[in-house]
């Protein structure tokens, strides 16, 4: 029971901060009866019981859990007498549960608490006390869809009691452009498909632990991280902190520095950090005005931007951009570095044919 109270409890908390979308549509099918006075009576044959399509129930069940296959229940009567009755409960493949009394019960698509109300109407036939309690014991591994600004978009599996966060740290993290005052969190809100959403504002939760932005995710959630264009510099810097971003990236440095290669740097780690870590530009040889990076977008395009090398500036888009993974950063040659290959190309041709004709003059004085 205090397993199910729990999740009930953090799934609350924010959807109700900011509904943006459509309420739970109501269920209809039989009301709910009231308690017979005859004696218990147990059917000949067990008779199959649809889910309700019309339950009056408050508000305040329409963000529980939502039951599924593979979830596990306890059911408790408030009756001793009918204590006999209650037990385990599990949800089998094709949504039903068996019950003591009613035979095969449609439980899928209801929460916890339209599933009690569902069960006491039909125990109301049966009992003359049937006020009963349902509650969660185990619930099904879930299945989230994550979307928007990860690395890796998709639909994942995840275990019970996963949250927004370690559902994107599976999808590979957030990326540069990633808004993390907008992650839009979808909910099935019962049967009938209707849904609510709410935003989760994750600057709260990285600043000052805030978990109510980041709440248990349910079966059949979807996560959206929208995208900023203009991302504030701190931000940027708190997500490659954090865990919401890979831990490593690959950041390939070419031409005229000291050490070039692909380096395995931390998510969203400024450029000229970077070419620090490269050993830094190499004196004279190195333009460090014109610096390039080069980026694959995800469309399969690259764009080149360029960039000089002030290793004082802090993070910003203009100067000393965060970096993404499989960027690769260009120092071109300088002039001077140009001039000295191309003397270099000139005079060790020349260099080489003054050796070897000293070298024949020699044997052939020698010879003589």
């Amino acid at each position: 029971m205090a397993l199910g109270v729990l999740m009930a409890a953090s799934s609350l908390l924010p959807l109700q901060a900011a509904e943006l979308t459509v309420p739970t549509q109501s269920l209809s099918g039989p009301a709910i009866a009231q308690a017979s006075s005859q004696p218990n009576v147990q059917p000949s044959t067990p008779v199959r019981s649809a889910a309700p399509a019309s339950l009056s129930l408050p508000n305040v069940y329409s963000d529980l859990y939502v039951l599924g296959p593979a979830d596990q229940l306890l059911l408790n009567f408030l009756d001793p007498a009918a204590k006999e009755v209650g037990g385990p409960v599990e949800i089998l493949p094709d949504g039903t549960s068996t019950l003591a009394l009613l035979g095969s019960v449609q439980l899928t698509g209801l929460t916890l608490g339209q599933a009690s109300r569902w069960l006491t109407s039909l125990y109301s036939k049966q009992l003359v006390r049937p006020q009963l309690i349902l509650s969660l014991t185990k619930p099904r591994p879930v299945q989230v869809s994550v979307l928007g600004e990860v690395s890796r978009p998709g639909l994942y599996p995840l275990t019970s009691f996963s949250t927004p966060v370690s559902a994107i740290q599976t999808a590979g993290g957030i990326t540069l452009n990633a808004d993390i005052r907008q992650i839009i969190l979808r909910r099935p809100a019962g049967s009938g498909g209707s849904e609510k959403q709410t935003i989760l504002d994750f600057a709260q939760l990285l600043q000052a632990g805030n978990q109510r932005q980041n709440p248990i995710l349910f079966d059949g959630d979807t996560i959206i991280v929208t995208r900023t264009e203009k991302p504030l510099p701190s931000e940027v810097l708190q997500i490659g902190l954090s865990n919401l971003a890979p831990a490593t990236i690959s950041v390939t440095v070419v031409g005229e520095v000291k050490e070039p290669g692909t380096l395995a740097v931390p998510a969203n780690t400024p450029l000229q950090e970077v070419l620090l870590r490269a050993g830094g530009p190499v004196p004279w040889r190195a333009k460090k005005n014109d610096i390039e990076l080069v980026r694959l977008n995800r469309n399969g395009t690259t764009t080149s931007e360029f960039y000089s090398y002030q290793p004082g500036k802090d993070i910003s888009k203009g100067f000393n951009p965060p970096l993404r993974d499989r960027d690769m950063i260009i120092v071109r040659r300088s002039y001077y570095g140009k001039t000295v290959d191309l003397v270099n190309q000139v005079i060790m041709p020349l260099t080489s044919v003054g050796n070897t004709f000293l070298q024949y003059s020699y044997y052939s004085n020698n010879n003589r």
